[in-house]
């Protein structure tokens, strides 16, 4: 009799076993759903050429993936996968054929957006992306993550593996070397 018993606990176990990863890719799958935006525009943030965001983005899915059981559920998603993209990015900026870029024009979202509009958004997002370049890396996550994403400085801290000192140091630098390079760029951008 207790023979009996085994095979319909072994089969309870897989179910189990079948369950919890039916369960944790449909996580994975919200959050890849959810998050892909967000992944995409930090890559860019953090230097990726356009033309190859949406690639690096989904490598970086792919390792998220292979890790997502180790994510804990009680913090944010969104420091856990900028950490990712963090690391990806610094990945891809080391590679020499990525040392320069050539700039793309972007059609516009809206269907008829007035012509000043959108010069002046795409001067603008221009200018942020190039006087984020100016930023060194360390520095550039840290602001990205706080001033840009709006996360606590203790989550940036955690997630980044920092001193909570220091990653208000590595702000405040950044932020200073954000004002100077959108003053120096609005100088040898403004009209003569």
């Amino acid at each position: 009799m207790t023979t009996g018993a085994r095979p319909s606990q072994a089969g309870a176990t897989m179910q189990t076993v079948a369950t919890s990863e039916t369960s944790a890719r449909d996580r994975f799958e919200a959050v890849f759903e959810a998050e892909f935006s967000y992944v995409w525009t930090s890559l860019r943030r953090l230097g990726v050429y356009e033309r190859d965001a949406e690639d690096v983005a989904h490598e970086l899915f792919m390792e998220v993936f292979r890790r997502f059981a180790s994510y804990d559920e009680a913090r944010p998603i969104r420091p856990w996968l900028f950490a990712f993209a963090f690391r990806f990015a610094s990945d891809y900026r080391r590679l020499s054929r990525h040392r320069v870029e050539v700039l793309a024009e972007h059609e516009a979202e809206e269907p008829f957006p007035r012509a000043d509009d959108v010069l002046i958004a795409k001067d603008a997002q221009r200018m942020i992306l190039a006087a984020l370049e100016k930023i060194d890396v360390d520095r550039r996550a840290v602001f990205i993550l706080h001033e840009l994403d709006e996360c606590p400085m203790s989550e940036i801290a955690k997630t980044l593996s920092l001193p909570v000192n220091t990653a208000y140091s590595r702000l405040r630098l950044a932020r200073a070397e954000f004002q100077q390079a959108i003053g120096r760029l609005a100088k040898t951008e403004a009209p003569r």
